[in-house]
């Protein structure tokens, strides 16, 4: 296993290539709890993954570095080992999945590596990288299951106890677990009381069930937008990690994900992907025992992907209780939309749309559902809305 030494050679060797990011206060993000941002989205390309790819690559013989590097990544992997190889003039090749976000493609193609696309999933992209490694001897360059790139990430953990006192907990996003394990293995090391999270997404929930259950385990799928911890099954090395050094690891919805991802827009001006702030999310939705602690989130990336960003918001909002569409059951006459708005109106709301549904065939010909759009303070007022017009003797379809 990994020892503290090899994280201080590592943070000595990124020292002229890697930022030191800041770590912030969030207060009002979850009320209760004493929170604070590792700003990893701010790192030169974006994510924490440069730390690791760069640091692997610097400690290869010239012999391995002459036949070129491989890699497979979601996205931000694939940056970092760009930006490193470009530096030291190695030529890289990196595996994509072919959903991966157009802006982290252009990225990495953009930093000098050649990308190509694969169909599928990350799993995917890693059979192929691997598959072209063979035949063409280049170093393969694993996105979290190497002791080199774990002792990289670690780098994080190391800043973080040095950057801020009396921290009880860090949070961190899991996909293979390779930035948890190095963040883990400096944290303990140096303050064993501090706890150790990792958040996963409910629909790639590969490492959580894996540490949960003592084994590891491979899912058939996975299903989250937050692609960069979208992976099927924990690496081997980072699972032992885990295992050792991690508190306990917890999921969360892309619902809740979306949530945070808002919160940290809104709130402290951050822009983050969806592994990015899955740890805030766990803090935000009550996941870990965490009321009235000192307590780091390892926002790993901010690399997300603006076609998806207005959708993210929009899911944001509603999960904040920041935007609702109520469906009331009215018959077909003069005035009820008048009193519909009246009370929507009267209780601070404010409407963005009204659409007639005429075609539900479980309703009486002469009754409609109004469907009204609204944009709400939260999840309270919501509820206020509803229960005043039901008091009215309005039916609710929803």
């Amino acid at each position: 296993m990994l020892d503290l030494d090899k994280v201080y050679r590592a943070a000595y060797v990124l020292k002229q290539v890697a930022r030191r990011t800041d770590v912030i206060a969030a207060p009002g993000v979850a009320p209760g709890v004493d929170l604070y941002l590792k700003t990893e989205n701010l790192q030169v390309t974006g994510s924490f993954k440069l730390r690791g790819a760069y640091y692997r690559i610097s400690q290869l013989p010239r012999e391995d570095l002459a036949h070129g590097i491989i890699a497979c990544s979601a996205g931000n992997h694939a940056q970092g080992v760009a930006l490193a190889a470009t530096r030291l003039g190695v030529h890289s090749l990196v595996c994509m999945p072919d959903g991966a976000p157009i802006m982290k493609v252009e990225n990495t193609r953009r930093l000098g590596a050649e990308v190509r696309l694969v169909k599928g999933d990350y799993d995917d992209a890693h059979d192929e990288a691997v598959r072209i490694q063979q035949e063409t001897g280049a170093t393969f360059i694993h996105p979290y299951d190497d002791e080199d790139v774990i002792a990289g990430q670690g780098t994080i953990g190391l800043e973080i106890m040095d950057q801020l006192d009396g921290v009880d907990a860090v949070v961190v996003p899991v996909g293979g677990g390779g930035l948890i394990s190095g963040v883990a293995l400096a944290v303990k090391s140096l303050r064993p009381e501090c706890k150790v999270y990792g958040v996963q997404a409910a629909g790639a929930a590969s490492m959580a069930n894996a540490f949960h259950d003592g084994k590891m385990e491979t899912l058939d799928s996975v299903s989250t937008f937050a692609d960069g911890i979208a992976v099927r099954t924990p690496g081997d090395v980072t699972f032992k990690m885990v295992q050792k050094y991690v508190d306990d690891v917890v999921t969360v919805t892309d619902d809740e994900i979306a949530a945070a991802i808002l919160a940290l827009m809104e709130r402290q001006k951050l822009v983050t992907e969806g592994a990015g702030a899955a740890p805030v999310a766990a803090v935000m939705f009550h996941k870990l025992p965490l009321e009235g602690k000192r307590v780091v989130c390892v926002v790993s990336g901010g690399n997300i992907d603006v076609n998806i960003l207005s959708r993210v918001i929009n899911r944001g909002l509603a999960m904040s209780g920041r935007k609702v569409t109520l469906g009331v059951k009215l018959t077909d006459k003069p005035g009820q939309l008048q009193q519909v708005s009246g009370i929507v109106a009267e209780l601070g709301a404010n409407v963005v749309s009204v659409d007639y549904d005429l075609t539900d065939p479980d309703l009486p010909i002469s009754s409609c559902t109004l469907r009204i759009g609204m944009e709400t303070r939260d999840q309270a007022q919501i509820d206020q809305i509803r229960e005043r017009l039901a008091a009215a003797g309005f039916a609710l379809a929803d």
